[in-house]
Formats: C-alpha cells, structure tokens, sequence
C-alpha cells in the first residue's frame, strides 16, 4: 500500500492491559503493558474477575499513554486492532468495547484479530526481513500448537496440545515444587543450575508419527517422583527436577518443530508465546537448528509475552487483506486457529 497505515492495537485477552501504536504491521510506535502477575500470583494463576476489572481500571489509562508516547493523536488513526479470542470472557470484552468505541468515534476500520496469530506475528516486529512461509511452533499457557504459515494471513493448524499447555505444565510443576507464579521463568533459572539428566521422565508423543503434544502425563510423572521421594524421605534437589523437566518438555517440542520443518521443506522455524522466551527451548532450538541448516527466529521476551504490538502487527496484515470486521464483532473466546 503506498499510503502508511498507522494502527491502534488492543490487547486484553487474559491479564496484560496493553496498547500498541504501530506503522505499516512492523514500526512499532508505542507499545503499553500494564501488567497483573503481581496481584494475581498470591492465589497461584489469574483471577478472571479481578482480571476484568483490573482491565476496566487500566484500560483508558494505557490507551492515552500510547497514543502520547507515539506522538500522535487519534485523528492520525487508520485503523483499531483488537484482540478478539482467545482468551477471558470478561477480560476480552473491556478491550473489544474500547476499540469499538474508538472505531466508530472516528470512522475508522476495526480489524479483529486471533491471539494466536498475534503471537506469531510478533516475529515480524523483531525480524524485519521475515516473510511467510515458514514452520512455527506456538508455546504458551494456555497453548501449544504447531502452525504452517503459508502467507501473512493464512495459517495450517497441524499439531496442538491433546491435554494441558506446556506453559501450563510448567506452572503445574512450579506449584508442586513450592515455587512462585508464573513458573515458567522459575523453573527455567532453577534448571540451569541443576542436572538435566539427573532424573528420567517421559518424553510424551516424542516417538510417535503425530505432530501432537501431551504433557498431562509428564506432569504426573513429576508429582509421582516427588511423592515417592517424599515416602522414602529422599532427598529432593529442586534444581535437579526443574532442570530434568525442562529437558523433557523442550525436547518434545523441538524434536517435533524440526521433523515438521523437513516434511514441509521449511527453511525457517519461528517461536511464538511466553514459553518462547525460556532459554533451555531457544538454545536446544539453535543447536538443533544449526545441525539441520534450518534458521530459528524468536521475539525478544518482551514481545513473547502478552502485547499490543502483536496483536497490531497481525492486524495490519488482515486489513490489507481486506480482512474487516463490523461494530457487531462478538467476543470469541474459544477462538481457534485454523487454516483460512
């Protein structure tokens, strides 16, 4: 397009108030993230109603920052991005509500966009020169999937979750362990000061011809280990668990990315989700990678996490699309990610 589309995003799917002004899907003007780990880590995960009203608090707040740290105003606005699904009911509602309103005050196009997809486009952001397509795994809390990007819009969902995320496996472990909420980043500190192979668990689907994942089962597997060394009142090293854990999960998902990537001729593999960030996963990824002369991309930890500046880059890709929704655009919070 020859004209620059300067962009609004929302994003309140879950507990991050965010707001992002961007140019052109990739120049990100502003990005806002008021976060609520701290209020919500006393009761060991979000709260979806002090979530919601949190969001209710902070969302006028955020929006106003964006806007003047982009140096703009909201007459330069093209369009208003906003996180649609998936995610909280109520959660979502306070930020679809703000970009209506936006949307219809000024006359301009509002553009839903899929969480998931967000994420992805996140790689955009930070990789100026990436272009679809590519092979992309999705690891999140509340998601594991691995994805086929055949363009910036269209994706093929091919493998998921069959129980819990590994981003919810994670934090499953870290509570069993006594660690602090989120435990993703906890336990991925912990492991790097224990034995990776101190302890033997499962590695889920790992064998098998699916490109699905599992993790209820590891996660069992750890909380049998620690009851049994509880019984025998062994010595529990936390280190060592969280380390063997780790492992378990990140080779599953790497093994499976690369195996996808050579079916699909893939030059590049792209992370997406707050697990994304875990050290262990990026640096598996880059020896696995370089074996196999496939290139691995991944946001920076800022931009793994719940953002505005996602949700925005995604949005401006469906708008040039021709991808528009109406004022009448209804929360969909068990939005999936399927093949256009």
């Amino acid at each position: 397009m020859e004209k620059n589309i300067i962009n609004l995003a929302i994003e309140t799917s879950c507990d991050e108030t965010s707001c992002a002004v961007l140019k052109n899907g990739r120049e990100v003007l502003s990005n806002i993230i008021s976060s609520q780990i701290e209020i919500h880590r006393k009761f060991g995960g979000v709260v979806p109603e002090v979530a919601s009203r949190k969001h209710i608090e902070n969302i006028n707040i955020i929006i106003e920052k964006a806007i003047k740290e982009a140096n703009i105003s909201f007459k330069d606005l093209d369009i208003v991005s906003v996180t649609q699904g998936p995610g909280l009911v109520g959660a979502l509602l306070v930020g679809i509500s703000s970009a209506k309103s936006i949307a219809y005050g000024l006359g301009i196009p509002l553009i839903g966009v899929n969480h998931i997809k967000g994420h992805i486009c996140a790689n955009y952001i930070e990789h100026k020169d990436l272009k679809p397509p590519f092979t992309c795994l999705v690891v999140s809390g509340g998601h594991t999937y691995l994805v086929q990007a055949h363009s910036y819009t269209d994706y093929e969902l091919i493998g998921r979750t069959r129980d819990d995320a590994a981003g919810e496996a994670f934090d499953k472990v870290a509570r069993s362990l006594g660690l602090s909420y989120p435990g993703g980043p906890v336990i991925d500190k912990l492991s790097k000061e224990g034995n990776k192979e101190a302890i033997d668990f499962p590695r889920p689907f790992l064998g098998d011809n699916s490109y699905d994942f599992s993790f209820s089962g590891l996660k069992t597997a750890v909380l049998n280990y620690l009851n049994h060394m509880e019984q025998k009142k062994g010595e529990i090293v936390v280190e060592d668990v969280a380390a063997s854990f780790q492992q378990a999960v990140i080779e599953v998902l790497v093994e499976k990315s690369i195996r996808l990537a050579k079916e699909k001729n893939s030059k590049t593999i792209v992370l997406a989700g707050g697990v994304a960030a875990n050290s262990g996963l990026r640096n598996l990824f880059k020896s696995r990678g370089k074996e196999e002369g496939i290139n691995i991309r991944y946001p920076s930890p800022i931009l793994c996490t719940d953002n505005a500046a996602m949700i925005g880059s995604c949005g401006y890709f469906n708008y040039i699309d021709g991808q528009e929704s109406d004022l009448g655009m209804t929360v969909e919070p068990n939005l999936e990610l399927n093949y256009k």
